[in-house]
């Protein structure tokens, strides 16, 4: 992809989200960055709020900072020296889109989780603030719900996510027709297995680079891959599917409190043929049932990106808005670095059509200027 630079006008539609009830007065709260002997509290927090996400934890943010080397700014709200609030973000000096904070880059959730209003507000001013001092344009949110009534809400991304059913046995039933018939066919028809481990990280990474490449998507490095599986030890899986034993699919998994998120997947290009993609998928939900998780998080899909977005719904999830917000400085626009933006056309046509060591170096390269 190229990084020269382009326009920074939005053109994604915007929201306001519906004003906050009004909230019992509480007691002022103080705005800190995270330091090292309160990340196991962080973490804990993350953990008991309905809103934290993977993407708000401690490993998230080693795994960035190891793989990309952005400069994290984590800051918590505390009140009476107890944790009631956070907000992770990093800091990226884009050559596509000058200065920016993210909360958080290369994941589908983030942005501000606290107890009570005065604690989102004690954050957001004090991200403001960041941002004056470090020159940077944007704020990008990336809250399931809008946690903030005075800033826009980007209505370009879903969120899909389902409950499944109790016993491994149902779990087929649960699809609909046309997607448990692929999945059967998988499976009984074309013999396709499965295998779960580690061991498998490096040969699920080198399908997905061929995928990305497929199309037109950056490749994250493989180090990135690694520092996560490193970071999440026993809430992880990396699976591979093969068929007439050749690996057609594989995939990365993440667990976290009652869900299971398949995060990155790659396949070959007869993965079409053998449904390899049901199957593997098939494959995560029964193993989630039956290690007792209730949730299937299907991640986002860009409501312009058919592809994933009908292969979804294909599977029997139903699309839901998701709360993204970007602030954006006075006398500033907010970046376009969506892959559907017209200036990035050429880029990913070309794309397609260049040797894989090529885009896995550049789109790792790349991909530190894009908060994906």
């Amino acid at each position: 992809m190229s990084v020269s630079s382009a326009p920074t006008v939005a053109v994604e539609p915007m929201r306001m989200p519906a004003e906050s009830p009004q909230t019992p007065a509480v007691s002022p709260c103080r705005v800190a960055k995270l330091s090292a002997d309160r990340q196991a509290e962080w973490d804990a927090y993350v953990a008991s709020h309905p809103e934290g996400t993977l993407f708000h934890t401690v490993a998230w943010r080693g795994a960035v900072r190891d793989a990309f080397g952005h400069q994290d700014i984590y800051l918590a709200a505390l009140r009476e020296d107890r944790i009631v609030g956070a907000l992770p973000m990093f800091l990226m000096a884009s050559l596509i889109a000058g200065r920016i904070l993210v909360s958080v880059p290369y994941g589908v959730g983030g942005g501000i989780i606290a107890d009570d209003h005065a604690a989102t507000v004690g954050l957001f001013d004090a991200a403001k603030r960041i941002a004056s001092q470090q020159r940077c344009s944007t704020i990008d949110l990336r809250s399931e719900r809008a946690t903030l009534s005075n800033v826009p809400v980007v209505d370009r991304y879903v969120g899909f996510r389902r409950e499944m059913p109790e016993h491994v046995g149902d779990v087929l039933g649960w699809l609909p027709r046309k997607a448990r018939a692929a999945a059967r066919n998988a499976r009984d028809k074309y013999r396709l297995t499965v295998s779960f481990g580690d061991e498998h990280l490096r040969e699920a990474w080198t399908l997905y680079s061929i995928s990305m490449r497929r199309l037109a998507s950056l490749t994250y490095p493989l180090v990135f891959f690694e520092r996560l599986v490193a970071y999440t030890p026993h809430r992880h899986w990396v699976s591979i599917v093969q068929w007439n034993g050749q690996t057609v699919a594989g995939l990365v998994t993440f667990l976290f409190k009652d869900s299971v998120m398949p995060y990155f997947i790659g396949t070959t290009d007869d993965a079409r043929r053998c449904s390899a993609a049901n199957f593997i998928y098939l494959a995560a939900m029964e193993r989630g049932v039956q290690s007792g998780y209730r949730i299937f998080d299907f991640g986002r899909s860009r409501r312009d990106n058919t592809g994933s977005y009908d292969f979804k719904r294909f599977n029997g999830f139903q699309p839901r808005p998701l709360g993204y917000q970007y602030y954006t400085a006075p006398g500033h626009s907010a970046p376009d670095l969506s892959p559907s933006n017209p200036k990035f056309r050429f880029a990913r046509r070309l794309w397609t059509h260049l040797p894989l060591w090529v885009t896995r170096t550049l789109g790792a390269r790349v991909a530190r200027h894009i908060p994906g």
